[in-house]
C-alpha cells in the first residue's frame, strides 16, 4: 500500500505476502486470513507468483468481469432489478421569448 507520500507501506505488505515455503507449511493459516482479511500474495524467489483469494471476492471479481451479451441481459442482470424509480415530471410549459 502506498503512503501520503508516494512510498509503499511494507509493513501492511509484508503481513500480507508469503513465501511459497512458508505457505506450503502454514496453507491453513493462508487459506484462512485470504477468506478473513483479504487476497494473500504467495511470492517465489522475491518476485510475485500468485496470489489466494476467497470464492466470494473471486466471484465477485468473474461477474464484473462478465459481458452481458445484449441490453436485455444488462438490464436483467442489474443491480439496481426491483429499485423503483419515479419517472414522472412537470410538464413544460416553455419559456416566454421576446421577439
Amino acid at each position: 500500500m502506498a503512503n501520503r507520500r508516494g512510498k509503499r507501506d511494507t509493513k501492511k505488505i509484508q503481513q500480507q505476502s508469503w513465501q511459497v515455503q512458508t505457505a506450503k507449511a502454514r496453507f491453513s493459516e493462508v487459506f484462512r486470513k485470504a477468506r478473513q482479511e483479504g487476497p494473500q500474495i504467495i511470492t517465489r524467489q522475491g518476485t510475485e507468483a500468485v496470489v489466494m483469494i476467497s470464492q466470494e471476492r473471486y466471484s465477485q471479481l468473474v461477474n464484473r468481469a462478465r459481458q452481458p451479451k445484449n441490453l436485455f441481459q444488462f438490464f436483467r442482470e442489474s443491480p439496481l432489478v426491483g429499485v423503483s424509480l419515479d419517472l414522472e415530471r412537470d410538464k413544460d410549459k416553455g419559456r416566454n421569448v421576446e421577439l
